[in-house]
């Protein structure tokens, strides 16, 4: 049972790995029925989820060293597409996840400029005043974004949204430019940012940003973001899924 187990859990390669039942019988060999089997109990135990896309690491595996495989798998895919996009924008890069109620910075790409700009790789801020966060919270369910700000919303700058309402309404407005999130001095007065979120099977996994002062023409980089996150979730993902889905909007 434990060999049966282990050829299992030897397929799912990183956190992003989806298999559909189908596919791990083929690859161990072993009989349908017992595959399922194997699988049913292992998300029983919380190695494995199940999910629409298929079946991949659960809460328990990930437990053991998953988040930092899959926070090094992100910066490894996305690193030299960090760096071109630092040298045509001539900006600064970032590379976030979303963690609780804040963006964690995984990279930081930009020279000598990136002095400049206060943030650090190991660093956070809170989501929904960066262009990476807004970037990321627009792909999550209206009920989600209510559940993570049930207490009053922090404002960092008086540009910052301070209001939930207002915060649907500006995520609306990110899906609505297919996902391309602006902040303009919103977590730090004289900055500003143009973020969009690398999307795996089941929603956000991280975003990227070009960051400059506050009179950036981010509108004019902004294709080359959206090239390089196309780039990083195809080496991620495989080919590209489409940019926009429909997501239910808040009530009010």
């Amino acid at each position: 049972m434990m060999e049966r187990v282990t050829l299992i859990m030897d397929l799912f390669e990183r956190p992003q790995t989806h298999l559909t039942l189908e596919t791990v019988s083929r690859r161990t060999h072993l009989p349908r029925s017992t595959t399922h089997r194997i699988l049913d109990q292992l998300v029983r135990l919380d190695w494995l989820q199940h999910t629409v896309a298929g079946y991949r690491l659960g809460p328990r595996a990930l437990g053991l060293g998953g988040r930092e495989i899959g926070h090094s798998a992100l910066r490894a895919a996305a690193a030299p597409h960090l760096l071109d996009l630092a040298v045509r924008t001539k900006m600064v890069v970032h590379l976030a996840v979303l963690d609780g109620p804040d963006v964690y910075y995984l990279d930081k790409v930009g020279g000598r400029a990136a002095v400049d700009i206060p943030s650090r790789v190991g660093g956070r801020a809170v989501a929904h005043c960066t262009g990476l966060g807004k970037a990321m919270l627009a792909w999550l369910s209206p009920e989600e974004i209510d559940s993570r700000y049930e207490q009053a919303i922090e404002r960092r700058t008086p540009q910052s949204i301070g209001r939930l309402d207002h915060l649907h309404g500006e995520l609306r407005t990110v899906r609505r430019r297919n996902g391309l999130a602006i902040d303009r001095g919103e977590c730090f007065p004289d900055l500003g940012c143009v973020g969009l979120a690398l999307r795996g099977p089941e929603g956000p996994v991280g975003a990227i940003s070009v960051v400059g002062d506050g009179s950036s023409p981010l509108e004019l980089v902004a294709p080359l973001v959206v090239k390089a996150v196309r780039a990083v979730s195809e080496e991620l993902f495989g080919p590209p899924q489409p940019y926009c889905r429909d997501v239910p909007d808040a009530v009010g």
